[in-house]
């Protein structure tokens, strides 16, 4: 008999899930799982999520979705890192900015480039401007690749923006292509079985629905998981303080407007604004603690971010808190998406969560009939993975400079940062985050990341006495600059981020054609 699995709402993270547990359990086939998916038509989807990671590229190639298919489908352009304005000192962005790309640092000779940069051996750049070549292209509003290169290939790392409800669209259609069932119904009731499993749930019109494992993508009612199966949640409200946003979508004011390949992400009184580019129109809202404003000054910061446009357009209030259930699975039940926790918008780190939680599940999938083994491991990786989270995004804001309001103040209270946290950054003094640093089996972010916030924000890691040993100072010297010219030669090629979108929606990607003799490709870039 097939093996049955149930998701319970869709969305992002319902349909993502689908897809990737209809490709990866065989859906399709005779002896693969049988995976359907009930949603409600009743309770809207929360739908603001715009912003991803660059693993959701490995993702979607996983499930094998035409990346031409997302862009022309999806509403979706191209995301190559986080602009921060104002984090720093509260400045105007022309004075206060750093920018957070997604590609890694560059090593071409071998050199580590960061120790010498620490020395000053780039003059007085910020690391994300020396050591990749993504800032300037990103500042051109340029795209990361070519309309020659194949799906999620690109010389320079990217994630996307997005509609989210057209991208759930997207996905819907891809997994009933791959043998997914949809019900449209509505969830009324959660029934147990006398071990304390579910036995099935009861729809409004489909009547019971039975499976071998059900998935809980209900989002922030966590009808299963929370409800049903009474997983607690643990508020990290103590150590990321903002819990609610206002949000606006603003067309462009002209439709060849340029579109900014990056998410820009600026510092206010109580939080933090995002400004993501679409392609038909922008996507803002503010993100901020109540115990720091009110929601009507929160809207009122918000207008004024956007100005005059802003006037007449709707403005939409969602409610979250940052934390997690540390039991994810229960029983033969697992929570994926907001049901399982949410951090915060900061870093697009909600779908993240939903991509390893699908793969865990389909590596895990009890087969043979034993879930506790399963749960053990999923829930002890997925806790380390919310908990070093927490800590980086809360980096973001406990280094702010900022004293003009009590949110920054109360931001760097030492009460405030986990003893993690205060264990990296004591390490951190002397020498600059390494491999060391990282646990591949639980952290979402590299060394590279931590990097750019840290020395983004302003951090000193102190190699005076490191100074003598590092020998390659004129090498390094000739790695920068080398840098510094394939920065001038993808200027010179990269295209034009919306030009290269609208072409992407009219003919898909192109093989690539035979060179009339163009430029040569520029040593470590294309």
């Amino acid at each position: 008999m097939r093996k049955r699995v149930l998701i319970v709402g869709g969305g992002t993270a319902g349909w993502i899930t689908a897809c990737y547990l209809a490709k990866m359990l065989a859906a399709d086939q005779p002896g693969g799982a049988e995976i359907t998916l009930v949603e409600s038509e009743d309770i809207g989807i929360i739908g603001v999520g715009e912003g991803t990671f660059p693993s959701i590229r490995k993702t979607l190639a996983g499930i094998g979705l035409d990346e031409a298919v997302l862009i022309r489908e999806g509403n979706a352009t191209f995301k190559q890192g986080i602009r921060f304005n104002g984090w720093v000192s509260g400045l105007p962005a022309d004075r206060d900015s750093y920018f957070h790309p997604f590609q890694v640092a560059h090593q071409h000779s071998g050199i580590d480039l960061l120790p010498y940069w620490l020395l000053g051996v780039a003059g007085d750049k910020t690391w994300a401007d020396v050591s990749t070549v993504q800032k300037r292209v990103v500042e051109q509003c340029r795209a990361p690749k070519l309309i020659s290169q194949p799906n999620y290939a690109a010389p320079l790392n990217y994630a996307y923006h997005f509609d989210a409800v057209r991208f759930g669209g997207v996905l819907r259609d891809h997994a009933l292509a791959r043998g997914v069932r949809r019900i449209v119904d509505t969830v009324v009731n959660v029934v147990l079985a006398d071990d304390g499993a579910i036995d099935h749930v009861t729809c409004r019109v489909s009547g019971d629905l039975s499976a071998d494992l059900f998935i809980d993508c209900s989002g922030l009612r966590a009808e299963l998981i929370g409800k049903a199966l009474g997983s607690s949640f643990t508020s990290f409200r103590s150590q990321l303080f903002c819990n609610r946003a206002v949000t606006i979508q603003v067309p462009y004011e002209v439709p060849t407007a340029p579109i900014a390949s990056c998410t820009i992400a600026t510092a206010q009184e109580a939080g933090w604004t995002w400004d993501i580019g679409l392609q038909e129109r922008r996507g803002l809202g503010y993100v901020y603690s109540t115990d720091h404003t009110s929601d009507e000054r929160a809207e009122e910061v918000l207008r004024s971010y956007i100005g005059a446009q802003a006037v007449d357009l709707e403005a939409r209030r969602l409610n979250f808190e940052a934390g997690f259930r540390r039991r994810q699975w229960v029983k033969n039940c697992v929570a994926i998406g907001l049901s399982a926790g949410f951090i915060e918008p900061l870093e697009a780190t909600g779908i993240g969560f939903a991509e390893i939680a699908a793969l865990m599940v389909a590596n895990l999938f009890p087969w043979g009939g034993d879930y506790e083994a399963g749960a053990r491991q999923f829930n002890a990786q997925m806790a380390r993975r919310y908990e070093h989270v927490i800590d980086f995004i809360k980096l973001h804001y406990c280094l702010s400079g900022r004293n003009d309001t009590r949110f920054w103040l109360d931001n760097r209270a030492s009460t405030s940062i986990s003893d993690g946290l205060k264990d990296r950054l004591e390490r951190w003094r002397y020498r600059p985050p390494s491999f060391l640093d990282v646990d591949l089996n639980h952290d979402i972010f590299n060394e590279d990341n931590w990097q750019y916030i840290l020395y983004g924000m302003g951090f000193r890691t102190d190699l005076a006495g490191r100074a003598g040993a590092l020998r390659y100072a004129d090498e390094a010297r000739a790695e920068f600059e080398d840098i510094r010219s394939q920065g001038d030669y993808a200027l010179s090629i990269m295209p034009d981020h919306r030009r290269l979108v609208e072409e992407v929606r009219r003919n898909g990607f192109t093989a690539p054609k035979a060179s009339a003799g163009g430029p040569a490709p520029h040593r470590g870039f294309v």
